[in-house]
């Protein structure tokens, strides 16, 4: 795969994940306001436990700031994984008519696991 394609999508992507990621530590971005009950429950509950702020937000931020100083790309590719199918999944049940950004983070993680995929050969084999 192109070199400066790969390297757009990681940038762009540890720009993402860095930007949301401190969003849920300090909030700079106006919260949406309108989400369905289940998605306002969900969240709260998420907020309450104390889930969504450090272990999500903190995940977020470490992967972007790897991706950024492409510093174990295909680790931070693998840890982003389940937190971008988690994404996809909250906005397909809950809000899905904001599905478009967490599909942007899942196709992004995997056009970039494909990239790298010959690190993952040998969890394959």
């Amino acid at each position: 795969m192109n070199s400066k394609v790969t390297l757009v999508l990681r940038i762009l992507l540890g720009l993402i994940l860095i930007i949301f990621g401190a969003n849920k530590f300090y909030p700079f971005m106006p919260a949406p306001t309108e989400m369905s009950e289940g998605a306002m429950n969900f969240m709260g509950a998420l907020g309450k436990s104390g889930y969504m702020f450090p272990l999500i937000g903190g995940v977020e931020v470490i992967v972007g700031l790897l991706l950024l100083l492409k510093k174990w790309v295909p680790f931070a590719l693998i840890l982003l994984a389940p937190v971008a199918v988690n994404m996809v999944l909250f906005h397909l049940v809950l809000e899905p008519g904001s599905t478009a950004p967490a599909l942007v983070v899942l196709v992004i993680n995997a056009i970039l696991i494909y990239a790298n995929w010959d690190k993952f050969k040998t969890l394959f084999n």
